[in-house]
């Protein structure tokens, strides 16, 4: 699991910083849907180019979750940091942040989730294609298509028995 970081000595100076593996296509995908959601608001690095900018965490934390660094020094892992990060969006989903931070369930469930995922980045880098296309930027909904499909195949199959 990820350790949860509360404070580095040394924060970016402008603006919050998004340290994610530059590796990892799974992670690539949904950076690249967050930088269309925050604009210029986020800089986003891999750790794999910003790890010796932050001498206080250890390398491995980079390699474990992405890491939300702000300016005054806050850092934030793992589902934290995504949370974090949607107070940046232009049309702003703070109320998960908040969940997270005040609801135990959900803060264990995240956690869970998120390590999951990061164990099986490539698995769910496909499901991610599959569920809402090969663009990011422009996610379509197929999971409702899917699930439509299987629905109508449930029904039809107990039509016919």
């Amino acid at each position: 699991m990820f350790s949860k970081i509360e404070k580095t000595a040394f924060p970016p100076s402008e603006k919050p910083v998004m340290v994610w593996d530059g590796n990892c296509g799974f992670c690539h995908y949904w950076i690249t849907r967050w930088k269309s959601k925050t604009g210029d608001r986020i800089n986003y690095k891999a750790f794999q180019e910003a790890a010796d900018q932050f001498q206080d965490i250890p390398l491995k934390e980079f390699k474990k979750a992405s890491l939300l660094i702000e300016p005054n020094g806050l850092v934030y892992s793992g589902p934290d940091s995504a949370y974090r990060s949607f107070t940046y969006f232009e049309d702003e989903a703070s109320r998960w942040h908040t969940w997270y931070i005040k609801s135990a369930w959900f803060t264990f469930l995240s956690d869970h989730a998120y390590n999951f995922i990061a164990k099986n980045r490539n698995t769910m880098f496909v499901i991610t294609k599959i569920c809402f296309g090969k663009d990011p930027t422009a996610i379509k909904p197929y999971w409702f298509i899917i699930l439509l499909f299987i629905f109508t195949l449930i029904i039809g199959y107990f039509k016919f028995l």
